[in-house]
């Protein structure tokens, strides 16, 4: 049946359970076809879109190179409330082989190698980040003094903005993922990208050991790419590097307050089974939640349901993470279960870069935190209110902790 004479539409996104758990209507879609939906009307007009559900065919859907990204073709799907013309995705709403042109150009910053080589200072800033939560009036919000500040310090560094600039990102980067207002969202966009081209001019000049002069000097000087290349890139690293790890070491860290057993689990043997833990938690909260969508570049079969030509698609990664069929009991934490297809850092080509360094300081948080404070407990009785809400990213507002 044609998209547009769908008799049952149901309006998307859906929202979190209270206790921030992925939506349980997902449960009931997963045992059908992919159902319409329709996109919310933002930058661009509210448009129908087919939801793809099971794990077979989300891992499909992201893999399929009918399924187009690019978010200049006319009719694409946008989740993101920004204005698509300057791309400011960047390569993540690019196909191949531009997506690979562009992306192909910062591998090298995040070899396991190079990641190898960040681990003492990141074990060092971790530190003096808890120096200062020791120093806090208790309870202390530790997503403010701790989960945020880590990853958009490390990232910050990678790419050359300074220590005392991080907050500016923080701040931005709320702004735009927050889908309430598009005008806002847009301004914040706006200043995060004259700042980036900013600091790209400065490293014309005096290019330093970082991702922005790498750029600047292998790849704008050289007429590879343009200033608006490099700074979409740019922001897009920055964007990527600590809005998802952010959320992810906060909602850890949740987890491993709200469940003694599973803290006790995961700490034993000198956290052994901190990395087992880490991939488990990212598929129980699947944090990127809504914000995967693609365009049919010809008619196709996807899940059971006819596609045709035009179609939007939204891949839901939650409803994939929690498939029954891949994960039994998908709704508890598990340290003991093969989390190896989950998909939160994606599949195919555009398969997260940045994993092996989200991954690095999950571990180191996990690790720091709890060594510090061995009886670290949470400042509340009222877990579920600490959840953001209508955000593209699934995270925490504050986390108040006191030991």
């Amino acid at each position: 049946m044609d998209l547009h004479e769908q008799q049952c539409v149901l309006d998307w996104p859906f929202p979190r359970a209270h206790d921030g758990t992925v939506p349980a209507i997902l449960d009931e879609l997963r045992k059908d076809v992919p159902c319409a939906v329709t996109i919310p009307a933002g930058t661009a007009e509210a448009r129908r879109a087919w939801l793809v559900t099971r794990h077979p065919d989300v891992q499909q859907a992201l893999m399929d190179p009918r399924l187009s990204a690019d978010e200049l073709l006319p009719g694409a799907p946008l989740r993101i409330q920004l204005p698509p013309g300057d791309r400011p995705s960047s390569f993540l709403r690019m196909d191949d082989p531009e997506h690979n042109r562009l992306r192909s150009m910062i591998t090298s910053q995040f070899t396991a190698r190079r990641v190898r080589a960040m681990q003492p200072a990141i074990e060092a800033l971790a530190e003096r980040l808890l120096d200062d939560v020791e120093t806090r009036p208790r309870p202390v919000d530790l997503h403010d003094a701790f989960s945020r500040k880590l990853p958009t310090l490390v990232v910050a560094n990678l790419i050359g903005v300074p220590d005392e600039d991080s907050s500016f990102f923080v701040e931005k980067t709320r702004m735009v993922m927050y889908q309430d207002d598009p005008a806002k969202s847009f301004a914040a966009y706006q200043d995060m990208s004259n700042y980036l081209a900013e600091l790209a001019q400065r490293r014309q000049h005096d290019p330093q050991d970082d991702l922005i002069s790498q750029l600047v000097v292998n790849n704008l000087a050289t007429g590879e790419i343009s200033l608006n290349e490099l700074i979409g890139i740019a922001r897009l690293v920055l964007v990527a590097g600590h809005e998802t790890t952010t959320n992810q070491i906060a909602l850890n860290t949740l987890s491993l307050l709200l469940d003694a057993d599973l803290l006790k689990s995961v700490l034993a043997d000198d956290g052994a089974r901190v990395p087992q833990f880490i991939e488990e938690s990212m598929r129980f909260w699947s944090i990127s939640q809504d914000a995967i969508v693609r365009l049919a570049l010809e008619d196709l079969e996807l899940g059971g349901r006819q596609m045709r030509k035009g179609d939007a698609v939204v891949i839901s990664i939650p409803a994939g993470n929690h498939d029954p069929k891949v994960f039994p009991n998908p709704r508890r934490i598990d340290i003991q279960r093969n989390t190896q297809e989950h998909l939160q850092w994606g599949i195919g080509p555009h398969y997260c870069q940045g994993a092996p360094l989200a991954r690095l300081e999950m571990a180191i948080a996990v690790k720091s935190l709890f060594a510090r404070f061995p009886t670290l407990r949470l400042a509340t009785d009222r877990p579920e209110t600490l959840f953001r809400r209508n955000t593209v990213f699934h995270g925490l507002e504050s986390l108040p902790v006191e030991w």
